[in-house]
């Protein structure tokens, strides 16, 4: 049961909370101790909001995974964690989070409480409806990003990242709706009602869009955002994300893999090296040139 708990707090999906770094790194305080401390222990305390969020949507969903032809495995739908324990881990584990989510930064705490309650909306209702549904994960995402600034008190943390933030979660949540319908077929509203309200043809559409704006909306922030180096060099940095995009809707399009955005991101080589040389490359740039 124990391990299974751990299973249901999904540690696998966590990578998304590495988003709370950005401001860290774009903000030019990485080799700050204090900064580096504060953040690194706000991602701890995102990872057990964001464990107790996936419980909370386990418990809500009980009884459309057991009709999902994957998630039925999952350790809660599968029986192998009793609803009453995971109902009371999920309480415990916000009880002692937020608590010191606000020791640490007060704009923080407000912020990591901001984004339980919007993942408890989402879990019992905003994921129903369409549209709105995508734009709540994205705003997850942001939220994300944002604790990261109150935590470092960034000073040169561009607004054209907050949109490249929101147009690349919708990528990647309008890439796992195709995906989901995809697979499903004719199952996929018995698994997840919102899919009755998507076609094949309507997610493409919305990727195309996404994905031009949020190549557009990076670049648009190497060369105009303030604080940056006055030699433009972060416009080298543009071909990796769109390398990684690009990687992303091949994954989607050809392999048929795109579901799990954390799955691809731990499994794919090439979808890895390029965002590990897109990280150093920032670096380099922002630090020593």
């Amino acid at each position: 049961m124990i391990v299974g708990l751990l299973k249901s707090l999904r540690p696998t999906q966590w990578t998304k909370n590495a988003f709370i770094f950005a401001a860290l790194i774009f903000d030019v305080k990485l080799f700050q101790l204090e900064p580096l401390i504060k953040t690194t222990i706000g991602f701890v305390l995102l990872c057990a909001i964001s464990g107790a969020v996936y419980l909370i949507n386990d418990l809500v969903d009980i009884d459309k995974d057991r009709q999902h032809p994957t998630k039925k495995h999952r350790p809660i739908p599968s029986g192998q964690v009793p609803f009453r324990v995971a109902f009371i881990i999920a309480i415990l584990i916000p009880a002692l989070a937020l608590p010191l989510s606000f020791i640490l930064n007060f704009y923080f705490g407000i912020i990591i409480t901001a984004y339980l309650l919007l993942q408890i909306a989402y879990s019992f209702k905003l994921k129903n409806i369409v549209i709105i549904d995508v734009l709540t994960i994205a705003a997850g995402f942001v939220l994300r990003v944002a604790a990261g600034v109150a935590l470092v008190e960034a000073e040169r943390f561009s607004p054209w990242l907050y949109v490249f933030t929101v147009l690349l979660a919708l990528f990647l949540g309008l890439g796992k709706r195709r995906e989901e319908l995809a697979l499903l077929k004719d199952q996929a509203a018995n698994a997840r009602t919102i899919l009755n309200e998507y076609n094949l043809p309507f997610l493409d559409e919305m990727m195309a869009v996404v994905t031009a704006g949020t190549v557009m909306t990076y670049s648009f922030y190497t060369f105009s955002a303030p604080n940056l180096p006055d030699n433009h060099m972060m416009m080298l940095t543009i071909p990796f994300v769109i390398y990684g995009i690009f990687r992303y809707l091949y994954v989607i399009h050809v392999q048929g893999n795109g579901g799990a955005p954390d799955e691809v991101l731990l499994t794919d080589r090439p979808l890895q090296i390029s965002i590990v040389l897109f990280g150093l490359s920032v670096i380099i740039i922002l630090y020593w040139l």
